[in-house]
């Protein structure tokens, strides 16, 4: 019986889809994949332009003295070169792209080498302090405090702290 008031329920249903939009079972359509592939036909990809030598060595050579180019000074550039002013246009936009790519790595690449000349020095300037004892200053042979901290070397293995007095004797 449930099965039975299922099927006229969907039966109704069937029936009220058709007869609201006047359609046939037979006259219903289906599209197939995504609804917008049939607006418009692909366009065929055109395929890669190839320059030739002169024609690179030219541009990379405006490009080295001007990054950017007015659109009458790519319009002559263009015609000097038999190429077309969208082929010059977009011949510099990546050229700039590569460009920007290239110094931003070039910049990379310095930084990295500033820091591990830093660290380099940081080093030999920490080394030097392991194998140079300071040289006592005046004003802190009288200043037990000052002695101290002047004297403070965690690092070093021989961590005797002499007493001010007995510095002071000495000197």
């Amino acid at each position: 019986m449930v099965v039975a008031e299922w099927w006229s329920g969907e039966a109704l249903l069937l029936q009220h889809l058709y007869s609201c939009s006047a359609l046939s079972p037979f006259s219903v359509t289906r599209r197939i994949g995504h609804p917008y592939q049939n607006r418009t036909p692909p366009k065929r990809k055109k395929p890669r332009t190839s320059f030739s030598r002169v024609q690179i060595c030219e541009l990379e050579k405006r490009f080295h003295r001007q990054k950017y180019l007015a659109s009458a000074e790519r319009a002559t550039l263009a015609k000097a070169l038999k190429m077309t002013d969208a082929q010059v246009k977009t011949w510099f936009q990546n050229r700039r792209t590569k460009w920007r790519r290239q110094t931003a790595e070039e910049r990379e690449a310095e930084r990295q080498q500033a820091n591990r000349l830093m660290l380099q020095l940081q080093q030999e300037a920490f080394q030097k302090t392991l194998s140079q004892p300071l040289q006592p200053d005046p004003l802190c042979l009288h200043n037990s405090s000052l002695y101290a901290l002047q004297n403070l070397q965690p690092w070093a293995e021989d961590n005797k702290v002499t007493s001010v007095t007995s510095v002071a004797s000495v000197v």
